[in-house]
């Protein structure tokens, strides 16, 4: 009527195992999320550095003024043109232009391209003087126009 219940050896060992290894999977899993933050942070400063770009309508890239004079021969039109950089983060430079020069019925006499090397920093405003071509004779307007920037952060 009374008996002794007996105690079975050996599966306390089982349920040992069982619970390294749970406690190993969770160490492992835990090691990878960590260290592949780590990998995804580094690959995200990777991707911020500084890139240039080419613009080719730069929208807070200004023309405060461009005039134009013939050199002290008269034989060649001088620039000086005020460019003022509204951006707060861009950095504009290798400014690619085009001057056009017209008749007095708007007709184009001439029309010519160039690179204005400076550099623009946010904020910044400059002024830079260029030779540009022979001055076309019968020129009743001119025009000066940005095409394109190379802007960087």
């Amino acid at each position: 009527m009374f008996e002794v219940q007996q105690e079975k050896e050996g599966s306390g060992g089982f349920g040992m195992w069982i619970g390294i290894a749970v406690i190993l999977a969770v160490a492992a899993g835990l090691g990878y999320y960590v260290m592949g933050s780590r990998n995804s942070a580094k690959t995200k400063t990777a991707s911020l550095a500084p890139t240039a770009i080419t613009i080719n309508e730069p929208k807070d890239l200004r023309v405060v003024s461009a005039k134009m004079d013939k050199d002290v021969t008269g034989n060649v039109a001088v620039w000086s043109v005020d460019l003022r950089n509204l951006s707060h983060t861009y950095t504009y430079k290798d400014i690619a232009y085009q001057t056009t020069y017209l008749a007095a019925d708007n007709s184009v006499i001439a029309q010519n391209t160039g690179k204005i090397n400076l550099s623009l920093d946010p904020g910044d405003e400059q002024t830079t003087q260029f030779r540009d071509l022979l001055y076309p004779s019968g020129t009743a307007l001119f025009k000066f126009t940005i095409t394109s920037v190379t802007a960087s952060q």
